[in-house]
């Protein structure tokens, strides 16, 4: 049975929080009592989701943060530190896309798909960890991963490599964590189809997201959250490592 309780007033940060399945998250934990800290480029629905959670009686802070630029991921942990001592749960939420050839794309979008999905989120989990030794609380990281981590679809072999190397990150940390003797447990979720804005980045078409969404019912940003309400509430003995999430009807 799911219990939050001993989360209640600490602080979590959710990155990529504008839109999708990091506000749905950043939603959920905030009605669990948690401090969320939301982080994303788009300032201004930062700002409303805040306004949205302050509402309803919960704790947020926005701090718009570019995490392709490392002064950013810094300047933002700096703030955490100031406001709420550090981190206690993060949500390595931000992520994109985009439908490139490995033998005719364009390597800009391949960098910065490599700098967010990877470099930034590896940065994240440093800094946040930093901040649990340090206050010697025993937190919990969780990465936004995909299906795309357990199989490659056509267009998407480099964001694909993106998510295997999540995969290999998660493992990794775990290993070096049960090294140290660590209670910080991490785990990784890998959804297939959730319908957000991802389908339209990706192919660039209103038109292609449509018939992925379209086609039977597909996962929510909710369903999500309600999994990482779940992974966060596990007792602590409990650690849940990679999460693969399919709507009922999708077959890849």
């Amino acid at each position: 049975m799911s219990d939050m309780t001993r989360w209640k007033e600490r602080t979590a940060l959710v990155t990529g929080a504008s839109s999708g399945i990091g506000r749905a998250i950043a939603l959920e934990l905030a009605a669990r009592g948690l401090n969320v800290v939301v982080c994303a480029r788009r300032e201004e629905r930062l700002r409303e989701l805040v306004k949205e959670i302050e509402a309803d009686g919960g704790t947020a802070l926005a701090v718009r943060a570019d995490l392709c630029k490392d002064d950013d991921i810094m300047a933002l942990f700096e703030v955490i530190r100031d406001q709420f001592g550090g981190v206690d749960v993060l949500i390595n939420n931000a992520g994109f896309g985009k439908s490139e050839s490995l033998l005719t794309g364009d390597h800009h979008r391949w960098r910065s798909m490599l700098g967010v999905n990877v470099l930034a989120l590896a940065i994240c989990t440093r800094e946040a960890i930093k901040d649990m030794r340090r206050r010697d609380v025993d937190g919990h990281v969780i990465h936004i991963s995909s299906m795309s981590a357990h199989r490659v679809s056509e267009g998407g072999g480099m964001y694909s490599a993106t998510k295997f190397a999540v995969r290999s990150l998660t493992e990794s940390l775990r290993r070096e964590l049960r090294g140290i003797d660590s209670d910080i447990r991490i785990t990784s979720i890998s959804p297939g189809y959730v319908e957000t804005e991802f389908a339209k980045v990706f192919h660039e078409s209103t038109e292609k997201a449509r018939q992925n969404y379209g086609q039977y019912k597909v996962l929510q940003p909710e369903d999500i959250a309600d999994t990482i309400r779940h992974v966060l509430g596990a007792p602590q003995h409990v650690q849940y490592h990679d999460i693969l999430m399919r709507p009922t009807r999708q077959d890849n």
